[in-house]
C-alpha cells in the first residue's frame, strides 16, 4: 500500500484530491496538509511514500518544502501539482527531487495514470540486488516519466484536454459540449470528442438533462 500526503491549501481541491486517491486500490491517504509548514511537521513525525505537493502554498513555495525535507533527511517522493507552466519551475522541480509534474486542472483519469506509473516504477526498483544493465535502468525511468505510456488519440492534444478538464471541474453539476467548446474556443464537435474520451477513461459520465420537448441535452459530469 502506497501512502500519500496531500499538500493543498484550497479546501475544495484538497478534498477532490483526497477522494481521487481513495478511489484507487493500492493507495491510501496518509493525511492532508494545508500549508508547507504543516506538511513538514507531518512528514517529520510520519513519513509518507509519496507527497502530492501544490507548489504555491500560503507560507512557502512547494520547492522550498522539498529542499527542507531533503535537509531534514526525509526522502519521500514528490509529485508537484501546479498551474504554472514556466519551464524554469519545471527545471527547479527536477533538481530538488520531484519525480513527476502534474498541471492543474486535472481529472481523475490524469491523476490515476500518474499514480499507476509511479506504482509500476516502485515495483520495478523494489528490493535489493543489481540491475542487469543499462536497459533495465532505462525501462524503470521511462515508466516513471511516462515515455512508454499510451498517447492521446490522433488529433487530440494535452493542453486542450487540460482545458476541457478545467471546465468540467468548474461545473460539478455537469456541462454540455456546446458550453465547453464556447469557453475554451473550440467547436462543439471537438469539445464533445474530448469529453467522450474522458468518458472512456472512466473519469467522466454522461448525464441527460430533461427539459422541454425533444431529445434531452447531454451533460458531462466529473465522477
Amino acid at each position: 500500500m502506497i501512502s500519500i500526503l496531500i499538500v493543498e491549501d484550497e479546501e475544495l481541491t484538497a478534498e477532490a484530491n483526497r477522494l481521487y486517491v481513495e478511489r484507487m486500490t493500492g493507495f491510501q491517504v496518509a493525511g492532508v496538509a494545508r500549508s508547507g509548514g504543516e506538511a513538514l511537521r507531518f512528514l517529520r513525525r510520519r513519513p509518507a511514500d509519496l507527497v502530492l505537493l501544490d507548489l504555491y502554498l500560503p507560507d512557502m513555495h512547494g520547492l522550498d518544502v522539498c529542499r527542507a525535507l531533503r535537509a531534514a533527511g526525509v526522502f519521500c517522493d514528490v509529485i508537484a501539482v501546479t498551474s504554472a507552466r514556466d519551464l524554469s519551475v519545471v527545471r527547479s522541480a527536477v533538481s530538488v527531487g520531484v519525480v513527476q509534474y502534474l498541471l492543474k486542472p486535472f481529472t481523475f483519469a490524469v491523476l490515476s495514470e500518474k499514480l499507476r506509473r509511479y506504482e509500476e516504477f516502485r515495483s520495478s526498483v523494489d528490493g535489493s540486488g543489481e540491475v542487469s544493465g543499462q536497459g533495465e535502468v532505462d525501462r524503470a525511468l521511462s515508466t516513471l516519466r511516462g515515455t512508454t505510456g499510451g498517447p492521446l488519440p490522433k488529433g487530440m492534444t494535452g493542453p486542450t484536454l487540460e482545458a476541457v478538464a478545467g471546465e468540467l471541474r468548474k461545473a460539478p453539476g455537469g456541462v454540455s459540449a456546446q458550453s465547453v467548446g464556447a469557453a475554451i474556443g473550440v467547436s462543439r464537435v471537438t469539445a464533445r470528442r474530448y469529453l467522450e474520451h474522458l468518458v472512456g477513461t472512466g473519469s467522466v459520465r454522461r448525464v441527460p438533462q430533461y427539459g422541454g420537448l425533444g431529445r434531452p441535452e447531454l451533460l458531462y459530469q466529473v465522477m
